[in-house]
């Protein structure tokens, strides 16, 4: 699946689905720059500090829990890493 059919599938869905917030959307949309452009689907690692940065999410917290949502709901997969230097990888899953 090519990056833009990606990204229209997600924005089409985000935008039915009443669950997600503009925290939810930034912190997906982060995740998408950081993934690979032709294949998005593809697990890549990013650390959480780039993902923060991106989405301009201040808080851990809120960081964590739109991460976890994200993952509940179906968009991503998440593998973390506990090695503080090793990012944690993450994945688009291309049914969104």
């Amino acid at each position: 699946m090519k990056s833009a059919d990606t990204l229209d599938q997600f924005l089409k869905q985000a935008a039915a689905d009443k669950r997600l917030f503009p925290t939810h959307i930034s912190l997906f949309m982060a995740i998408f720059y950081h993934s690979h452009a032709e294949l998005p689907l593809t697990p890549f690692q990013v650390s959480r500090r780039t993902l923060m940065m991106f989405s301009r999410i201040k808080s851990k917290a809120t960081y964590h829990k739109c991460l976890s949502e994200l993952v509940t709901f179906g968009y991503i997969n998440y593998q973390p890493s506990f090695d503080p230097f090793k990012a944690s990888k993450v994945s688009i899953i291309g049914n969104t």
